[in-house]
Parts: structure tokens; sequence; C-alpha cells
């Protein structure tokens, strides 16, 4: 049968994980925070990491045997760099199984004489991805784009019926966090671990974490306030100790805030509030951060300074579990783990620049969570 072309907005295909889609020349591009939001940040690297898609992914049915996606990447490259950036994986799942992965095709590049340098547009082309010998009949496909690459989608073509996929009652899981949930190390978008936590608790995963973001941004309170939503978690800390946007006077009062915001909307959702993964850098000595000679992280504040206010993950760790405990005396659904046991001291090899999990620690930390949350007499039960 002939290739046919679907639309990809305002057709059968559903785009999850997306709250906002941005027309662009090409096509169109998923950020994962709505456009009210763009008017109230000014740090670029928030809009950089919204439109990174981890966790979006093209939702539909089909009894086609092929399948081809066109897109336009945009990754970046350092002038030392003699190659782009990785462009990561996008990853089809058929009925809920793992099909077949493609490598991201290289569009656009923005090149750098360093980090925080100027940015020079290299302008690229769009490229085709195909997926073939997929199972007769009509099934449910999911298309999900890489997690640490923009990607504008241009077109679905199909060699068959392209349906809108039907409601199958799972629940709708919203979580937010740092670079350790946004997983730009992560093997590919399913290996991101709340992708992997999803999956096992038969939910479905809504990730709005921002790698280097997660600073108890107002708006982002919000967002998770006037979205659909049946289980929360937030995932706080290593941002906030590694840039030092607080200290302890003033950290306790936002937390309290951005989930008084969130309470808004959701009274009675369960949500979970977890503290960081170890990270040897920052467990006793405040930020801020900077990249060692060894390529690993290390602490520039003064331990000392931890006595008058200032914040290690110790803190943090402490004050956050302080928190809900006070909370829950009216708030019996609020929640509290540990994030070290996702990922702890003993597992410290696992983190390849000292912040960072590799892949394989992400799918252990799914894993983890899972267990955790979606126990008998866990949080998410």
């Amino acid at each position: 049968m002939a290739m046919r072309e679907f639309p990809l907005v305002g057709g059968p295909v559903e785009l999850r994980g997306a709250l906002d889609l941005e027309r662009t020349q090409a096509g169109v591009m998923p950020r994962r925070l709505p456009a009210w939001t763009k008017e109230q940040y000014q740090d670029p690297s928030v809009y950089g990491v919204t439109v990174m898609p981890s966790g979006v992914r093209l939702v539909f049915r089909t009894d086609a045997r092929e399948l081809e996606f066109e897109v336009l990447t945009s990754t970046g490259q350092l002038d030392t760099d003699p190659e782009p950036r990785p462009t990561g994986m996008l990853e089809l799942l058929v009925d809920g199984v793992h099909v077949g992965r493609r490598q991201a095709p290289t569009g656009n590049v923005v090149r750098m004489a360093g980090p925080g340098a100027a940015q020079r547009l290299v302008p690229g082309e769009p490229g085709t991805v195909r997926f073939t010998g997929l199972p007769a009949g009509m099934k449910n496909v999911e298309l999900w784009l890489p997690q640490q690459t923009p990607t504008e989608l241009l077109a679905l073509r199909a060699d068959g019926e392209v349906l809108a996929p039907l409601p199958d009652g799972r629940r709708r899981w919203v979580h937010h966090g740092s670079s350790i949930s946004h997983c730009l190390e992560a093997d590919g978008p399913t290996g991101a671990w709340p992708v992997v936590a999803a999956s096992l608790g038969g939910v479905e995963a809504i990730n709005l974490s921002q790698a280097g973001n997660a600073m108890l941004d107002p708006y982002v309170a919000r967002t998770i306030r006037d979205m659909p939503a049946d289980l929360i978690s937030l995932k706080v800390g290593i941002n906030i100790v590694g840039l030092t946007t607080f200290r302890l006077r003033t950290f306790g009062p936002a937390v309290h805030g951005f989930l008084d915001t969130i309470r808004d909307g959701h009274p009675d959702a369960p949500l979970l509030l977890m503290s960081p993964v170890s990270c040897p850098a920052l467990e006793a000595t405040p930020g801020p951060t900077a990249m060692g000679p060894d390529g690993k992280i290390t602490a520039l504040g003064d331990p000392a300074e931890v006595a008058s206010g200032a914040l290690s993950l110790k803190v943090v760790r402490d004050e956050l579990a302080r928190i809900v405990a006070a909370r829950r005396a009216h708030d019996p659904h609020l929640h509290y783990l540990d994030g070290r046991e996702l990922l702890g001291p003993d597992e410290a090899d696992d983190l390849a620049d000292g912040l960072h999990p590799t892949a394989a620690a992400y799918r252990r930390m799914g894993k983890r969570f899972a267990a955790h949350a979606f126990a008998e007499d866990g949080p998410f039960r």
C-alpha cells in the first residue's frame, strides 16, 4: 500500500507529555510547559530545556506495517569538538512493547566557543526516520522523542490507516525535578527513570523536569495545579544547592508555597516530595559548583556557612522531611522519600561527573522508585 501523510495537529495523533506546540518555519515544536510561562522567565536555559522533549511521545492506532517520521533536530557543538553532540534516539513501542529505535538525524547545529558563549546557528535539513516490518493488524503505537534534543515535527506517513488512540484508563502521574529526572544521560527516551517507573507502575507519566532549572518556580507550581493529575511527585534540592538559589530562611517558605499552589488544584492527590540522590561534593558543602580538572563536580562553598543558613544536601533533606512531617497533620496524602533510596552514597561510581547518573543507574532508579511508590503500602498504591 502506498504511503499516506497524516496531520500531526488537529488529526488522530495525540502528542502526550507536551503542554504546548510551538509553530516553527519547519513544523511544530513540542514544549513541556504552557505558552503563557514564557513571559515569566528571562534565562534562555529555561526555554532550552523546556523544548527538550523528555517523556514526549506521539500516540495513535494503526494497521500500518511501515511508518515514516520527518523531523528536524537541533543539537549543540563546541568549537573544540569535532562533531555535534549526539542527537539521541527515537524509540517505537507497539502495544507497549519496544520494537525499534533509530538515531535521530542531525539537523540544525548550534555552535559556540564554550559553555555560556554566544551561539551561532548552522541551519540543517530535516531527516526521515523509518520503522518497517511492524506487526499486522490494528495496534497501539507510541513514538518517543529523544529526551535531550529539541525536535521539530514535520510529517507522519504510514502505509495504512491512522486512528486516534482509545482511552486506556491509566492514572496520570505528573513529575517535576532537575536534570536527574530529565535524564539527558539515559540511553534513550524510555530509559529515563520516570518512564521506567511509569511502565512498571502501569501509569502514564508526564515529565515536567527541567535540567538545571528545578528552582521552585511559581509558574511550574501553577502549571501542575491547573493540569489533570492523579499522582504528583516533586524532586527538590540539587539545583537549589548547586546554584545557591535559597538560604534556609527562604527555602522552607518557598517549598510550602509551591505545595500550597499545587494543593489548590489537587487537594487530595497523592503527592510525593523527594530529596536529592547522593552527590558527594554537595552533601555537607554548599554551592555554587564548578567542574573540576578531573571532570567531576566540585563545591565551591564554605561548609562553615551552613551554620548561618547556607544549604547543603543534608540541610535540604532535613528541611524537606521536617516540612512533610508538619504538613501531614492536615495533609495525609503528602509523603516524603529520601532520594538516597534511589541512588545512595555507596553508588558514587555511577555518577560519571560526580552529579549525573549513568544510563544503567537511571534504569535502576526507575525500578527502585516503582518498588517504593507502587507497592501495596506505597504512596501511589
